[in-house]
């Protein structure tokens, strides 16, 4: 019975938000069109600043819909421990928006993530790839939605610098290091490399290795089917070692790098006062170019494709962040009807418009985007759906892939301020992760 609620509630989610999209003469604020009225939905998520108040709009519009109140609750990157907690003493939020897959792993397999209902997974098989699905799903069962996607095999450079240094955007990881060189030689260090958290580094790692090591190797290093001092390993981090252990080529050096946050990285690059020409991480460059430093994306930033390394083929790593429902939600129909909402390209197109984001929904216009940049970037996510490799540190347990000062982190921030011992890392991490796997 609680199955066939929920689902004809989803439907009627659907049907108004469908309905709105459209456009109809009964306001969205009419009591007909308010079944939620009264209900409080609560939801958490990493994101704070600019991503935060964007989400917020997409919130908003959920509240204008249905009359639910919706209350957010901002974790930053330890989510898991922030939940994990909140689930343990009995105080649960209703929604979570989980960023590391691994860790939505971890949480179903804990019995602590109620499925996705019926007519939402029906709407995920409708408007996204089936990879998505598949990254959303444990056991056979499915529990996420992908809202928010990442493409995180783009480096974003200043046209200004490297023009000025007579370099084109390089195809190759050798390439890459002959520009970067020669725009160093121009005065200006080639790249700003965010260390003093560790993700931007497994992201730098992962684009590396899926291009050199191959997809098939990727996901079985994803799976710890093979050891981290695997061959295949070593020579990604010899091949990363290249640039980290290149004082030319990295601002600050390694020690600096370890000093710079991730948004001090684009700022470094964008700011008023450029310090490298060059940063590397995912499509999200664009939110902080244009909104905090106040510059033109695709004039003043603009993005390569991360070069391919050796034989191999360029890489296309995604990310993002699915939204689950919590078994012990106190209002899971409500939850399961922002799930609903979600799914919609409505409501993807909210957060496209006020730009810093990317939809895995294939039927959201790629119009609905701010810049041709973003533009560009939405349709080759869309477009590699089948050679997609997510994240590979996501899908780790947590305390390998995804907290801060220990783990995958740490190890590659120790690699960072000195890559000299390529084997000895390769054994740190190994060690972390047989222990992360095994707990």
């Amino acid at each position: 019975m609680r199955l066939q609620k929920t689902a004809a509630a989803l439907a009627t989610a659907l049907a108004l938000a469908a309905t709105s999209a459209c456009g109809t003469d009964a306001g969205p604020g009419s009591d007909e069109n308010l079944p939620l009225k009264g209900h409080t939905v609560s939801v958490a998520a990493a994101w704070t600043g600019v991503e935060q108040k964007n989400f917020q709009l997409v919130l908003d519009a959920f509240t204008a819909r249905t009359g639910a109140k919706v209350t957010y609750i901002s974790t930053g990157d330890n989510i898991s421990t922030l939940v994990g907690g909140k689930i343990e003493g009995g105080d649960p939020p209703d929604v979570v928006m989980m960023p590391q897959l691994g860790v939505l792993q971890q949480f179903a397999r804990k019995g602590w993530l109620e499925p996705i209902g019926p007519t939402v997974a029906d709407a995920l098989g409708q408007n996204y790839a089936k990879v998505w699905a598949d990254y959303g799903t444990v056991d056979g069962k499915l529990y996420g939605l992908y809202f928010k996607a990442a493409h995180k095999s783009t480096v974003w450079y200043s046209p200004e610098a490297l023009s000025g240094a007579g370099v084109e955007p390089p195809a190759t990881f050798d390439e890459l290091l002959t520009a970067g060189r020669a725009v160093s030689d121009s005065g200006l260090p080639a790249f700003a490399v965010a260390g003093e958290a560790g993700w931007p580094l497994t992201d730098w790692f992962e684009n590396v290795y899926l291009s050199q090591a191959g997809p098939e190797n990727y996901d079985r290093l994803a799976r710890h089917q093979i050891p981290w001092t695997d061959p295949t390993v070593v020579s990604a981090l010899t091949t990363l070692a290249r640039l980290f252990g290149d004082p030319a080529l990295v601002n600050g050096g390694g020690k600096g790098a370890l000093q710079t946050d991730y948004p001090e990285s684009v700022q470094q690059v964008f700011g008023d006062h450029p310090e490298a020409a060059m940063v590397y991480e995912g499509d999200f460059v664009a939110a902080l170019v244009s909104g905090e430093l106040k510059k033109k994306v695709g004039e003043d930033a603009r993005f390569f494709p991360f070069p391919a390394v050796g034989s191999g083929k360029p890489p296309v790593v995604g990310g993002g962040d699915a939204a689950v429902v919590l078994k012990d939600a106190r209002n899971k129909d409500a939850a399961q009807q922002l799930l609903a909402f979600l799914a919609t390209p409505e409501a993807a197109g909210i957060w496209a418009g006020a730009g810093g984001f990317l939809s895995p929904n294939m039927k959201l216009p790629t119009d609905s985007y701010k810049d041709d940049t973003t533009r560009r970037t939405a349709e080759s996510l869309i477009a590699a759906a089948d050679t997609l490799r997510f994240d590979l540190s996501d899908q780790a347990p947590a305390a390998f892939g995804g907290t801060q000062g220990s783990g995958e982190w740490k190890i590659l921030q120790d690699f960072l301020a000195d890559p000299s011992d390529v084997t000895g890392t390769a054994r740190q991490l190994e060690a972390a992760a047989a222990a992360a796997y095994q707990a």
